[in-house]
């Protein structure tokens, strides 16, 4: 084993062994294989013990449902997680072999048996060390979601004493369908079981590099067992390889104050480089796909890692070797020597020799934890979707998709200075007790060479100071976000059309006419598409409502799709007036531009006028594909936050027809002109 720290990508280009993973096969959009495969076909013998069993279990799982004990039904996740996993398999022909049948007998023997412990008022499984699999219910699409957990034999629930926690992401599994990640979880304990250590192994909703609701799936799992079982919320890790490398590397750099180290392996950090490489893949994005790579291009985030600790791995011989060297390149022009440990004649695995150097380090920084309120922070972003550093929150962006950039430094006590880049506002918290800031001493804010008077810390030693930039500069106090009323892209209210889906969200169904027959057919096929696709590509069932139905509590609480037009969807029809288009029988405009409406249709995101805090989304799910299903790399949103779509092209592997025209709104949620 050998720690490799500076070696320009183009050598390792060169000298690298190719090894297609994927083939050359999956680089034609127009013939592309199913993901995942279609099962095998269920003996009749064992589908109707099966469907027995789930009938069961189901019986079971109602009855406890109607207990008055709250204790009783929060753990219903936990058997949940068993008839969901055997029920979609046998109704999606997801059983992908003959094993996988056994498996799902299996399964809904323990979640029968967990179902009877809970009735006679026993859950043994929430006090058990060793491999445990757990379940929550997603606020994404109320849909039950498993995760594993390794649990170190020195855990004691009935002691206070809180552990380290590693989370582990997987790698890439076409047939990893819900019985067979929880079959695996209480099987397998993984990669790496550090000592005196929780292992976390979220599903991430199947095999999607964890981006999107996988993502999602994460940080709902992490807060599920934070809740469950003591973690020491300053000694969390992230960790993967392979595909679960790639998703290392995402959350390092996006969320990089929470975690004491990441430890990414394999697996991809960027998108144009990877396919062009790995995949020999010849790229012809649009210049809104190229923006847009920006949200889960590692390199572009790379100064982030100043806050984490981040020990990376490469087998020698591993093609996806690529992912960590041009990470160590990015981190390079910062000023980061990466530690880069390579495991010697080795392609894609682990090598033993390097699993005791990583964990050795890993150790260390365990040891030490994260640092939680550092006097020097460095953000770099691209959108408000991730918009925080520790004590430091950006609120406003001169333009999404243009790299933003601030550094903070606390100089002496009384002083923050900063420098910023394509930034509109800011908001600093140091909560109580936490203040570097002397208490009978104004706090002097010097940014970008301008010198404001802030507020002094208040007598529990909490600070707080929020920044605005107006024309004539930087002032304290003010609207977040910037200057000026009205609606403005924020944190979780930014766009694209993909971002809708990373929260709770419905479907709406038209129930009236369509404006015209061609767009009225698109509209179902395209809403049928996305149902199935959503269950397919992210394991959840999409709620999907009439527009007659939609409640107060739906406008309230979700994200709403609407399906349609302003005549066949009622919903749309009555907040048609405050989206930016004009939509009639004859003609739709977005911009100046017209489009035949006969043959024309929307997609887009806003703000819904009937609660800005939440989306409206016009005519799409999220917006890749099936040929992105092929390679996670490839798994980034297509559009922006608007598209026109001409149907006289029919829907492919990669757009919901020929996209016309698109582009961003700007900042204010207006279109750019």
């Amino acid at each position: 084993m050998t720690i490799k720290r500076v070696l320009p990508v183009l050598i390792l280009l060169l000298t690298t062994t190719a090894v297609l993973a994927d083939g050359l096969g999956d680089n034609d959009p127009k013939s592309v294989r199913p993901v995942p495969r279609v099962g095998v076909e269920v003996p009749d013998e064992d589908r109707a013990a099966l469907e027995a069993g789930l009938k069961q279990l189901r019986g079971q799982l109602d009855k406890l449902a109607a207990s008055k004990t709250p204790a009783v039904r929060e753990l219903l996740p936990d058997i949940e997680i068993y008839h969901r996993a055997v029920a979609d398999a046998l109704a999606y022909n997801e059983f992908f072999s003959p094993g996988d049948i056994k498996k799902g007998h299996d399964l809904l023997g323990i979640g029968q048996a967990r179902a009877t412990q809970l009735a006679a008022g026993k859950a043994p499984w929430t006090r058990q060390r060793g491999l445990v699999v757990r379940g929550y219910v997603s606020r994404i699409d109320r849909t039950v979601q498993p995760y594993g957990l390794v649990i170190p034999e020195s855990y004691n629930f009935n002691s206070g004493r809180r552990h380290r926690l590693d989370i582990w992401f997987h790698g890439r599994g076409e047939t990893l369908s819900e019985v067979n990640f929880v079959h695996q979880r209480a099987r397998n304990a993984g990669a790496y079981t550090p000592r005196q250590t929780i292992v976390l192994h979220p599903y991430g909703r199947y095999s999607n590099a964890f981006k999107f609701a996988g993502e999602v799936d994460v940080l709902e799992s992490w807060e599920d067992v934070k809740q469950k079982y003591q973690v020491d919320s300053r000694r969390t890790s992230v960790r993967g390889f392979s595909m679960g490398g790639a998703a290392c590397w995402q959350f390092a750099v996006h969320y990089a104050d929470r975690w004491f180290a990441a430890n990414p392996g394999a697996g991809f950090s960027e998108t144009p480089e990877f396919l062009k490489f790995f995949q020999k893949e010849t790229l012809n994005p649009t210049w809104y796909e190229k923006k847009l790579w920006h949200w889960y291009d590692c390199t572009d985030w790379a100064i982030n890692l100043y806050h984490c600790p981040t020990v990376a791995y490469s087998g020698e011989l591993d093609i996806q070797k690529q992912a960590a060297d041009i990470m160590e390149a990015a981190l390079e022009a910062e000023g980061i020597d990466m530690v880069h440990v390579i495991g010697p004649e080795t392609k894609h695995r682990i090598h033993p020799d390097s699993k005791i150097e990583i964990d050795r380090r890993l150790q260390n920084l365990g040891r030490r934890g994260r640092e939680s309120y550092p006097l020097h922070v460095e953000l770099a972003t691209w959108t408000l979707k991730y918009n925080r550093m520790h004590w430091l929150t950006i609120e406003g962006l001169g333009e999404h998709w243009s790299r933003a950039r601030v550094t903070a430094d606390v100089v002496g006590r009384s002083r923050l200075e900063l420098s910023t880049k394509n930034i509109t506002g800011m908001k600093f918290s140091f909560s109580s007790g936490h203040s570097p800031f002397d208490i009978l001493r104004q706090v002097t804010v010097v940014v970008d060479g301008q010198e404001l008077a802030a507020p002094r810390p208040r007598s529990d030693r909490s600070w707080f100071c929020r920044l605005t930039k107006r024309k004539d500069g930087w002032r304290v106090g003010g609207r977040a976000g910037g200057h000026g009323a009205g609606l403005r892209k924020r944190h979780d209210l930014q766009g694209p059309i993909d971002d809708a889906f990373m929260d709770s969200f419905l479907f709406v169904r038209p129930t009236g006419k369509p404006l015209n027959e061609k767009t009225g057919e698109w509209v179902q096929s395209e809403l049928k598409r996305a149902i199935v696709h959503w269950r397919k590509q992210f394991r959840g069932h999409a709620r999907v409502k009439k527009d007659t139905e939609v409640t107060d509590e739906d406008i309230k609480g979700a994200n709403l799709v609407l399906w349609g037009d302003p005549q066949s969807n009622k919903l749309l029809a009555r907040v048609v007036d405050r989206l930016p288009l004009t939509w009639g029988e004859g003609q739709l405009h977005v911009t100046e531009k017209g489009f035949d409406a006969s043959h024309h249709m929307p997609v887009m995101i806003y703000p819904n006028p009937l609660n800005n805090s939440r989306y409206v989304v016009l005519n799409s799910s999220f917006t890749y594909r099936e040929y992105a299903y092929l390679n996670n790399a490839r798994q980034v949103p297509m559009l922006p936050d608007w598209a026109i779509v001409d149907l006289t092209t029919p829907p492919g592997t990669q757009w919901p027809g020929k996209i016309t025209a698109a582009g961003f709104f700007d900042e204010k949620w207006r279109v750019r002109r």
